[in-house]
């Protein structure tokens, strides 16, 4: 799994100004934003935008995240005693000769063949920490007096009939695991994840304990999965309302009635008014993504011209122009 550098998501320089990051953020945001943006991977990227602007704007978090680096804060380094365990280890390869790539303060750790020592430092020296701290409760047998472990955070993605329906997922999560010497190492592991129907863009799925785990026997941490949902130019989604392109012929459009529409919700039989004209919507009033309040449905017609081909479709479109000596498409004066 690959981690963007909370720096570089936000494109900004890792010194730069608390006003820096701020204004990064909201010039992100306006065009990154699932309400405004018409990228593809709007939402995805805004949750990285989020993520990143947690992280620089909290002066306490970026202190230790630009102490301990990406990696190790993608990991679940997040304390001060992680990052006094990175300068110690960076001091240590600098002076062995195995660090050449940056400073012990620098956010911006190349990590080479030394990362999994890096690890076993950094996560035994927070571990060996914390056990002097809860030493003395750790004998009651109590898993409430040791520290929880970190949450972890991951992104899921469904079509459009899945966030209706709900679905079954296998995700492979990057976790940490003690050794035999009581090492912490990096591990994957898999999860069989039942998503329930009716989640809309961007919500939250809390999976208790299923985070990264705790290094001194507590409770693990819990896994949020922020939802994305996989849409088309036929279809887009807004909350939990949701509107799809609904081809019709020219003559449906124009002297109405009723059409079946396959959608999410199943197929669905609405009236066409007549007159209609391209771009006009037809709205269904609970029939958008399922919820305790669901949203609408809203069809928005497109109207498909079909092909002339043989002699007898050509005279039927000549005849249909003759019908209309006055009409129009294109209307002079400025439009746009």
């Amino acid at each position: 799994m690959q981690f963007p550098d909370y720096y570089a998501t936000l494109g900004v320089a890792r010194d730069a100004s608390a006003d820096d990051i701020k204004k990064a953020y909201r010039r992100l945001a306006r065009k990154y934003h699932p309400d405004v943006s018409k990228e593809p991977d709007a939402a995805q990227r805004m949750a990285a935008i989020n993520e990143a602007n947690e992280v620089l704007s909290d002066p306490e978090k970026r202190k230790i995240y630009d102490a301990v680096g990406h990696e190790a804060w993608a990991q679940g380094a997040r304390t001060e005693e992680a990052a006094e365990a990175a300068r110690q280890w960076a001091r240590r390869r600098q002076a062995a000769g195995g660090w050449t790539h940056a400073s012990a303060d620098d956010a911006g750790f190349a990590f080479d063949d030394g990362y999994s020592d890096f690890f076993h430092e950094l996560f035994g020296h927070a571990a060996r920490a914390r056990a002097r701290r809860t030493g003395s409760h750790a004998t009651q047998g109590t898993r409430a007096a040791h520290h929880r472990g970190e949450d972890q955070h991951a992104e899921i993605t469904l079509t459009l009939d899945e966030a209706y329906r709900g679905a079954q997922r296998t995700l492979t999560l990057q976790t940490v695991a003690l050794d035999a010497d009581g090492h912490v190492v990096p591990r994957t592991r898999t999860l069989e994840v039942k998503v329930p129907a009716g989640v809309a863009e961007g919500q939250l799925i809390r999976l208790a304990e299923q985070g990264l785990p705790s290094l001194d026997g507590g409770l693990s941490g819990d896994l949020f999965l922020r939802v994305h949902i996989r849409t088309s130019e036929r279809a887009r989604v807004q909350g939990r309302d949701v509107t799809l392109r609904v081809p019709v012929a020219p003559w449906e459009a124009v002297l109405g009635g009723d059409i079946t529409v396959a959608t999410p919700a199943g197929a669905l039989t609405v009236h066409v008014p007549a007159g209609s004209s391209a771009g006009r919507k037809l709205r269904v009033r609970g029939k958008g993504i399922p919820g305790r309040e669901p949203g609408d449905l809203y069809l928005e017609l497109d109207v498909v011209a079909p092909g002339a081909v043989t002699a007898e479709q050509k005279a039927a479109w000549a005849a249909l122009a003759k019908a209309y000596p006055g009409f129009d498409p294109r209307p002079t004066g400025s439009t746009w």
